[in-house]
């Protein structure tokens, strides 16, 4: 599959993330040039370990996002619980605390929609495990903006709700394993 050169990644994942995020951020390395801007179905009322976690297992930097940062290539920036993670038309992050959207706050289709409209085709939108619809509106954004649009396959997924959803609203996204996701992600920059 040819993609449009890529500017940053959107990913989204809900039940089981930890182990989907930790079969694909590790592969990236230290220097790699986009951004991967993630949201996970947190709990609001404590404080998120998830970044922790996967910084002990990647190269690249892994961190809580924070409002008005710039985004930067090498760096995966995380929803905090209880705030949407939007990217502004200047390519930087903002947090919101309006309501929740199908449940969730950090909602997947709110960063995914704004990702869409800042990136345009030059966006990449994955949506991982979990377990309610949360992404397929936005992933059809990604696809309906020009961008790409990979799922995880259904029945490699801890739960299989989000995926199925997903390819439901965005039947021309890609279905991969997380192997080939990883694969994806290195050989849109030339990596192997």
């Amino acid at each position: 599959m040819s993609a449009p050169r890529a500017h940053a990644v959107a990913v989204g994942a809900s039940a089981g993330a930890l182990e989907a995020l930790a079969a694909i951020l590790p592969a990236l390395p230290a220097d790699y040039p986009l951004p991967v801007l993630v949201v996970v179905h947190l709990p609001s009322d404590r404080k998120s370990l998830l970044a922790g976690l996967l910084q002990g297992k990647c190269r690249v930097v892994v961190k809580e996002a924070e409002d008005k940062e710039p985004i930067i290539g090498g760096s995966v920036y995380l929803a905090p619980p209880d705030y949407h993670l939007l990217v502004e038309p200047d390519r930087r992050l903002s947090l919101s605390g309006e309501e929740a959207v199908l449940f969730s706050r950090p909602s997947i289709d709110v960063l995914f929609e704004t990702a869409a409209e800042a990136y345009g085709p030059a966006l990449v939108g994955i949506v991982l495990t979990g377990a309610n619809r949360d992404g397929a509106r936005g992933l059809r954004a990604i696809r309906d903006s020009g961008g790409v649009a990979l799922v995880q396959t259904p029945e490699t997924a801890l739960a299989s709700a989000m995926p199925e959803a997903a390819l439901a609203a965005c039947p021309d996204a890609s279905p991969m394993s997380l192997q080939e996701i990883a694969d994806y992600l290195l050989g849109i920059v030339g990596r192997s």
